[in-house]
Formats: C-alpha cells, structure tokens, sequence
C-alpha cells in the first residue's frame, strides 16, 4: 500500500497505478468505509483513499477539534482492505494561504443540512473538487447514510462536467439497525441502547406511506417515536430522492431522511420509499 503526504508524492503514485477508484474519508473508519473500499475494489480498479478532516465543513459552533483521528488504525484498516494508495494531505496543500476560490451550491444543498449547518455543503463540495482534481480518479465511491451530501456531489459533478462517476453505497448498520458512523463512539450507553429507535421509526413509516398511508400523519407518528426514545429531532422528511425538495404524496424517486440529536451526538439517516 502506497502512502503520499505530499502532491508531488501523490501524482507519482497515480502515474504509476492508473486511475483509480477514490474513497474519500475523514478518518476514524469503520466497516461502512470498508465497505465502500470493498465497492470499490469491485469496480476493477486500483483504489486510493483520502484521510483528511476538512477544517472548512465544520461550522464556528461545531465539533471539528473533537472529531476522532487514528491514523495508525486507519491506516492497518486500509491495508488489510486491499487498499493501494492513501492520501494524506495536510491543511496547507488543501488550502494554500492565498487561496479564492471555493465552491458555490444551490439545488439539493440549500435545505435540511444545508439550512441547519449554511456553510456545511460549501466546504464538502469544494475540498471534493480539490481531491478529483489531485486524484483525478476514474469513480469516487460516497455512503448512502449520508444522501443528501450524496445529492449535492452527483450534482456539482453533473454541472461542472467533471469526468468522474460518483457511485453511491448503501449505508452499513449494526445488527440493531443503527447506520454507522465515526461519530457513534460518543454516544453512552444508554444513548446507544436508545438509537436505533431512529431507523425503526423510519422503515417503518416507510412501508405505512408505501401502503397507502397519508404521508402527514404517518411523518408526525415517525417523529414522535423517534421523541419518546429520547432525541430531539431537527427534521423528518419525505423527500423527492434528488432533489431534496419536500412531497407531500409519494412519487418516486422518493426518501426519507432524518436528523436528530441524541446527547451530545448528532445521527443522521435516510431510507428509500
């Protein structure tokens, strides 16, 4: 497994490899990133991963000092994946002093994370730029738990005509259903007892819309269940899948997606209607 902390290192490795098949991550992984090294993988190709936690998706209030790093553990976690290279970018490569221009969304970012964290979307998008542009990677491989970011990528690709296929892969959960995320290490453990009631209530209401049900009533039951487990929830939407905008019947494409506070945690989920 090829490591590159710097771009000369970087374009070297690429050179030498082809192109490759690119998951990015912040670190501290778990199985949902393996298994999308593990899709990736399937794609033919060689695969590189990124670790870098990007400073600029985090806002002022938020938790980017407190984000889990483990460069030695991931770095055991990639190679016994099949991993072939890893980037591993410091702060000043991504952002060199100097730097004015950054990326600008509409669309699929402007509501949901996109209202409760404004400056999230700008940050995801324009580090991602940065990564295609450094990698040039033939397919970039992103997690379904997080579908909106999903949404926001596959659109900045489509508009910016870059040439890579963003290929999206279903979330991973533990046995009880909770999606798995970096960010699940802070729950305690009555926290973690409570939080799959989160993905119960939306497959839930899932099938009671698919069935017929009115979409109104089943949303404000999903929402008090996931209350009486203990989370305040900051949404609890049907959505039309792409576009993110709010449906009030079912048309397809069309999820569900969900934000909700647990603790000091912040899960977030998603399932198809």
């Amino acid at each position: 497994m090829k490591l590159a902390r710097t771009l000369p290192e970087l374009r070297d490795a690429v050179a030498e490899l082809g192109q490759v098949g690119l998951v990015p991550t912040m670190g501290a992984l778990h199985r949902g990133h393996i298994s999308l090294l593990a899709a990736a993988k399937a794609g033919g190709r060689p695969v590189a991963a990124s670790i870098f936690v990007n400073p600029t998706q985090f806002g002022p209030t938020e938790d980017f000092n407190r984000y889990p790093r483990d460069e030695v553990g991931d770095l055991a976690q990639l190679k016994a994946a099949g991993c072939d290279l890893v980037w591993l970018p410091d702060v000043l490569t991504m952002y060199p002093p100097g730097g004015a221009t950054t990326v600008s969304l509409a669309g699929p970012a402007l509501n949901w994370e996109g209202a409760a964290r404004p400056t999230h979307f700008a940050g995801v998008a324009t580090v991602v730029a940065k990564l295609f542009g450094q990698v040039r990677p033939a397919a970039a491989y992103f997690g379904e738990k997080d579908w909106q970011q999903v949404q926001v990528i596959t659109r900045m690709v489509s508009d910016l005509h870059l040439p890579v296929e963003i290929v999206p892969v279903p979330t991973a959960r533990d046995a009880d259903g909770l999606a798995l995320s970096s960010r699940n290490r802070f729950l305690r453990p009555a926290e973690r007892e409570a939080a799959p009631a989160l993905y119960s209530a939306l497959a839930q209401a899932a099938g009671r819309i698919a069935a017929g049900g009115a979409v109104a009533e089943v949303l404000a039951n999903a929402k008090a269940q996931v209350m009486q487990a203990g989370m305040a929830p900051d949404y609890l939407a049907l959505v039309h899948a792409h576009t993110l905008e709010p449906i009030e019947e079912l048309a397809h494409p069309a999820r569900i997606i969900a934000a909700a506070r647990l603790g000091t945690v912040r899960l977030l989920d998603n399932v198809p209607v």
